[in-house]
């Protein structure tokens, strides 16, 4: 064991909660009863939306706070300003390299399986005010607006706005402020570092009615497009999720493995996180719960603060594996053959649109809405054949848009040196005791 000067000893791990009262579990069957009941009484599915809806403003009404608490007190805390960019250069190098990988390997499989081949559909027959709406919001994902929107017009603002990178550029500034004013700022660090054990604990709160918020979800997803809209573009969902499956897997494994650690371990580790996520198709459902929980597991606080959220609007593996398959499915279905400067076009167009549109509500169909736009040879009326499915496709983009965003805090951990490894080990091993149990003074154990 090793342990700071002057520090208590590490406390046992608190007793295993009976098998009944394990959040995984209740979500799982949550997510099942909920499934059940969408399919077989559709109509009161769809009445429990607001179940599901409330349950994200709950999640919703805490991420600020604690993304800015995460991120103020982990850089302040470093005192090493310098550390701060090297980090936020790893992070970017990382997200950059593996986002562009997941969009060449949606291209690729697309050719391969070419899941929109045979439909022979023709494109004026299609209903394109169904996308009116996205392809409106795409208009105005310009990479200038988005900059431009990542400052917010007030401080306070900037918690109460609902974008992420507005916080994060807000908790930036601020953790900096008060990394400069050095020991003056002391007093401040102490009594932000113990509001943000408050919060995890209202998190810890939040997540009790996590079974409840993943019923009404499911339920409303099943009980409005019914489990055999599936039946209809079954070759592309199913496409879909075994190309995401496999980059999971094969792509992030590796990674994992080169890292020192197993992939399913992690995902084992996650698993309350990931089930939260596939019951409410949202990633930032469980963005609290990953930033405490890759705390626990031994990557410290201003790499998690740093990594996650910014990796929520520029790591969308999911997405971005997505986009490039879609748009595939839409021309082979359309019965529009693309040459290869088409397709290397539509991968440059697509590496730039999934950055504008970041941190958007319902990102992966309005980037693709932003893709189609600029790309004339594919025609965006398309999209109104995968829209009655894109809920059931949001699923697997979030889940793996997740796993993405934790393997790479643990890489980023490694690359700086910094990881805990006998912490991280004992977390993924499940033998690691509560954040909340962890008396002050603890470095590490084993």
């Amino acid at each position: 064991m090793i342990i700071a000067p002057d520090a208590e000893i590490l406390p046992p791990p608190p007793p295993a909660k009976p098998w009944y009262a394990q959040l995984y579990l209740q979500v799982l069957v949550a997510i099942a009863a909920g499934v059940l009941l969408g399919h077989f009484a559709p109509a009161t599915g769809e009445a429990l939306k607001p179940l599901g809806d409330a349950f994200i403003k709950l999640v919703k009404m805490v991420i600020a706070p604690v993304i800015f608490l995460t991120i103020v007190t982990g850089i302040a805390g470093m005192r090493d300003l310098a550390a701060v960019g090297r980090v936020a250069g790893k992070a970017f190098a990382y997200f950059l390299f593996f986002s562009t990988l997941a969009l060449v390997i949606g291209l690729v499989v697309g050719n391969v399986v070419r899941p929109g081949a045979g439909l022979n559909i023709d494109p004026a027959t299609l209903d394109g005010s169904k996308v009116s709406e996205f392809a409106a919001k795409a208009h105005d994902s310009t990479i200038t607006g988005f900059l431009s929107s990542i400052i917010p017009d007030t401080f306070l603002s900037a918690m109460t706005g609902g974008n992420l990178l507005q916080v994060l550029f807000v908790s930036i500034l601020f953790g900096i402020s008060l990394a400069l004013i050095g020991d003056r700022g002391t007093k401040l660090l102490d009594l932000l570092e113990d509001v943000s054990i408050a919060f995890f604990k209202l998190v810890a709160i939040v997540m009790r009615v996590a079974p409840i918020g993943a019923f009404g979800a499911m339920a409303f997803t099943i009980g409005k497009y019914g489990v055999g809209t599936l039946a209809n573009l079954a070759a592309l969902v199913g496409t879909f999720y075994l190309t995401s499956l496999l980059f999971v897997i094969v792509v992030l494994g590796l990674v994992a493995k080169l890292c020192g650690f197993s992939i399913f371990k992690l995902i084992a580790y996650l698993k309350a996180e990931l089930l939260l996520v596939l019951g409410t198709s949202s990633s930032e459902s469980a963005l609290p719960s990953l930033i405490e929980k890759m705390e626990r597991a031994g990557c410290p606080k201003s790499i998690v603060g740093l990594v996650v959220p910014t990796g929520y609007s520029f790591n969308l593996d999911g997405t971005n594996i997505y986009m490039t398959l879609a748009a595939l499915f839409i021309a082979q279905a359309c019965d529009v053959e693309l040459t290869i400067g088409q397709q290397l076009l539509l991968l440059g167009v697509a590496m730039l649109s999934s950055k504008g549109a970041a941190g958007v509500t319902g990102a992966g169909f309005i980037t693709l809405a932003a893709t189609l736009s600029i790309v004339p040879s594919i025609p965006v009326a398309g999209m109104a054949l995968i829209l009655g499915i894109d809920r059931f496709m949001s699923e697997c983009r979030s889940l793996t848009n997740f796993i993405g965003n934790a393997v790479a805090t643990v890489v980023v951990s490694k690359w700086e040196g910094v990881l805990d490894k006998p912490q991280f080990d004992a977390a993924l091993a499940g033998k690691m005791p509560r954040v909340e149990d962890l008396p002050k003074g603890i470095v590490a154990a084993e």
